[in-house]
């Protein structure tokens, strides 16, 4: 009896800490996402009308990029519906082709309507293979229009890549509870 006490104390411990540690890494996440999202606008005030209008968005705040003809690109995100967090997102994306280096980036994905943030929340979003996103440079936000009622922006943080393409990535999206 003494043992089964232990061994459920033991196990009510595990799910505690790693449910605080799972909150723990969202709420950093979250953190990265706003701070993120001041980046964003400060380097093209035109972006603040796209998250005034859109539907939802995913902020991506540190996607990592590499390559050496394989690629692969990784991160992990929050989801907004009208301007409130709902969930989080993970992408990745593995690809073959000519292509060299590394870079970290900030990616934001803006849903024009309902229709499509809601395709993303069923996990039946997915970039097409020739797909890019918009280099985050002043002014550029303001010249960019959605496609299929999504447009996606990117803001190099790091490093240096010869290739932009936001195609073939996969998206997962875990409400909050």
């Amino acid at each position: 009896m003494k043992n089964l006490k232990q061994l459920t104390f033991t196990i009510c411990m595990l799910i505690t800490f790693g449910a605080f540690s799972q909150n723990d890494k969202d709420q950093e996440i979250m953190s990265d996402a706003q701070s993120a999202k001041m980046k964003l606008i400060e380097a093209d005030a035109t972006l603040k009308e796209y998250f005034d209008s859109a539907a939802g968005y995913v902020l991506f705040p540190n996607v990592g990029e590499g390559a050496f003809i394989i690629g692969g690109a990784t991160g992990n995100g929050v989801v907004y519906e009208d301007g409130d967090a709902i969930g989080m997102a993970s992408l990745t994306k593995l690809d073959i082709g000519l292509q060299a280096g590394g870079q970290a980036i900030i990616e934001i994905i803006f849903f024009e309507t309902e229709a499509a943030l809601m395709e993303f929340k069923e996990g039946q979003f997915e970039f097409s293979a020739e797909a890019s996103a918009v280099a985050v440079e002043s002014g550029v936000a303001a010249k960019a229009s959605y496609s299929d009622g999504v447009v996606a922006f990117a803001l190099p943080k790091a490093g240096l890549m010869a290739e932009a393409s936001v195609g073939g990535q996969k998206f997962t999206f875990t409400p909050f509870d």
